[in-house]
């Protein structure tokens, strides 16, 4: 089977073409950490109203989070390949591998297996994330193991980091957001 190069939906907005909401919103963005507008960014562009308070989320989230970036960059891989969003993969692969995550777990994780070998607080992350998106919810169990290792605030954050990265992997999905030029996936594509 051939996989299909798809055509993307939205590509990136030409500044001339831009309205004074997108120009005033694309200039906050690229004001702050991020440096320009890219990826979710252009699909986001769309409505202004919408990426202003979304990618202040996500600066708070990859920026300011108290959480260990190995476990944010990990919640952020999963939350990835749940929506099988290369684009996503692709950006936080390598942060997460910087971050000290192991290659052969980021790798479990590309191909949907369970990763061996994980550090305690790796296996709660994957069980609370892998939980909570296949059922919508945690058990009591999982729930307690989470706010043993993390407390209320990094859980929170956690679940925030799937929530969010689920809300840009849809917007890229729909949009078929393209991988940087030169740039692979990096992890299987599941469904078609």
């Amino acid at each position: 089977m051939t996989t299909q190069k798809r055509t993307a939906r939205m590509s990136k907005i030409d500044a001339g073409k831009m309205t004074d909401a997108q120009k005033k919103a694309a200039a906050e963005l690229a004001s702050g950490p991020r440096g320009e507008v890219r990826g979710p960014f252009n699909v986001l562009l769309r409505s202004p109203e919408l990426m202003s308070p979304v990618q202040k989320v996500g600066e708070y989230l990859r920026f300011r989070c108290r959480l260990d970036r190995r476990i944010a960059e990990m919640a952020t891989l999963i939350a990835a390949r749940h929506w099988t969003q290369v684009y996503e993969w692709s950006a936080h692969h390598p942060l997460a591998l910087k971050a000290g995550l192991k290659p052969e777990i980021a790798e479990a994780i590309a191909d949907g297996r369970r990763p061996t070998g994980m550090a305690k607080d790796e296996e709660v992350v994957y069980d609370l994330l892998t939980e909570v998106l296949q059922n919508k919810s945690v058990s009591d169990a999982t729930y307690a193991r989470g706010i043993e290792q993390f407390g209320e605030q990094n859980l929170v954050d956690i679940v925030a980091i799937a929530g969010y990265y689920a809300l840009l992997g849809m917007l890229m999905n729909v949009a078929r957001t393209q991988l940087p030029e030169g740039k692979e996936p990096g992890m299987p594509h599941f469904p078609d």
